[in-house]
């Protein structure tokens, strides 16, 4: 069975509860690793400066304490595949995990993928790519 590095669930421990819960499910059968949680103003401008997001400190939900993101990556024959059809299979199979969890109960948010940014279900209609990337969506409560 798979399960997270250390490091792994270091990083998963920084996130929100829902993040938690939904990448707790996806490594059982779909070996990934933390990339990242929570994001410091250092860390933040950095990814802003190489053009990995479009927001700076402190506007990002990796911002936030917990956070509210989450940067994750799928393992492929043993090694973290950064390989665009890669991430996309992987943001496909998280997003289907975290709606069947949510209609269930189980986690109390929508969750959103940076390879579909506007949800519509097309991946192609994209001007920023983020593939690892997924975020909680507030609820009417949350704001």
């Amino acid at each position: 069975m798979n399960h997270f590095s250390d490091t792994s669930k270091k990083r998963l421990e920084t996130c929100h509860k829902d993040l938690r819960v939904l990448f707790a499910h996806v490594v059982i059968d779909f070996d990934c690793t933390i990339v990242e949680g929570f994001r410091g103003e250092s860390e933040q401008n950095k990814a802003y400066d190489e053009g990995k997001s479009k927001l700076r400190f402190p506007n990002s939900k990796h911002n936030k304490r917990p956070s509210l993101a989450v940067d994750a990556a799928p393992f492929i024959n043993g090694a973290i595949s950064w390989k665009h059809d890669d991430l996309l299979f992987f943001s496909g199979y998280v997003k289907g995990i975290a709606d069947q969890l949510y209609r269930m109960g189980v986690i109390g948010h929508r969750i959103r993928c940076g390879s579909d940014w506007d949800k519509d279900g097309a991946v192609s209609d994209e001007t920023f790519r983020d593939e690892p990337h997924y975020e909680i969506i507030p609820n009417e409560r949350d704001v």
